[in-house]
């Protein structure tokens, strides 16, 4: 493990700044911040603002799903208008709850079918055209 020895250096005259004064030590980092490491300005205030309205400067999580909720919710619309009508395409089904006031995507549509294990094939599997093996 590589120990920085600026960050050991601007973090003991911090610690030995905040007990002296008792300003806060985030004051402190900032410009150390800014000038001896080269982070940018915007994001040194953008962890500052995060640190006091959630009391740490860690990012909130990344990626996955937070709208699924939305077309879930109608599932049973849904799953009543595929038995209505097995064969409909997606863009059909779309316009069918766009009708109902319910938008939603393509995709979110075929996210929504592969979640629930809904396929739209319309026709059985095909036999392999070899049944013996050959020569």
């Amino acid at each position: 493990m590589h120990i920085d020895p600026y960050i050991v250096l601007g973090s003991a005259i911090v610690g030995l700044l905040v007990g002296m004064t008792g300003a806060g030590g985030g004051a402190l980092m900032t410009p150390m911040l800014i000038l001896l490491f080269g982070v940018s300005p915007s994001s040194v205030s953008r962890w500052r603002t995060r640190e006091r309205v959630q009391g740490d400067a860690r990012p909130k999580a990344l990626g996955g799903d937070r709208k699924s909720h939305r077309i879930d919710a109608h599932k049973a619309t849904i799953l009543s208008r595929l038995d209505e009508t097995p064969d409909i395409a997606i863009e059909e089904l779309r316009c069918s709850l766009s009708e109902k006031g319910l938008i939603f995507g393509f995709g979110t549509i075929r996210r929504f079918f592969a979640r629930h294990k809904i396929t739209r094939k319309k026709r059985p599997p095909m036999l392999q055209n070899r049944i013996v093996p050959t020569s």
